[in-house]
């Protein structure tokens, strides 16, 4: 069987609906692919925030069993400071030495600093004055004696260290 020979004109119709085809498949595929990538963008930024609120949900529950313990901490610092100093040599006292060390390597490996207090100047958002009151040989606004020490965790205060300050 032979071809017929096709009009130029049908030719030139059967090419203009191909060309009208692969622009509307172009389109599609455009179009697809936009989606798919915002598909993907969305995609990586629920798996950020989903991240992030799980690294918070950690530094709470560390923040908040974190504050059930320094107090402890501080009152077991307090007591040490209070030990004479002839008696820093017996035994007991060098164990219980020891155990205060390990309390502060334990803090240093969660990243927990004491703020700083007496010489620095008051500073409402790492302290919380009890006293205001004159003192000889401290400038105004500067911490003469630290009633209870405070902490920090990367920057944020945990607990505000309870201060007093010269006026």
């Amino acid at each position: 069987m032979e071809e017929q020979a096709k009009d130029p004109a049908q030719i030139e119709a059967e090419n203009e609906e191909l060309r009208k085809k692969l622009e509307e498949a172009l389109i599609k595929t455009d179009t697809h692919l936009a989606g798919w990538q915002r598909a993907q963008a969305d995609y990586a930024n629920l798996k950020k925030e989903t991240e992030n609120r799980a690294k918070d949900l950690i530094e709470f529950a560390n923040a908040a069993f974190m504050s059930e313990v320094l107090p402890v901490y501080s009152y077991f610092k307090m007591a040490m400071s209070h030990v004479p100093e002839e008696q820093r040599k017996l035994e007991w006292v060098v164990g219980i030495s020891h155990i205060q060390r390990q309390f502060q390597d334990f803090l240093k490996k969660y990243k927990i600093e004491e703020i700083k207090t007496v010489g620095e100047k008051f500073d409402p958002n790492f302290h919380e004055a009890i006293v205001h009151e004159e003192k000889e040989g401290f400038a105004e606004d500067v911490i003469f004696e630290e009633v209870a020490p405070g902490y920090m965790v990367d920057d944020k205060v945990l607990m505000p260290a309870k201060v007093k300050v010269a006026k």
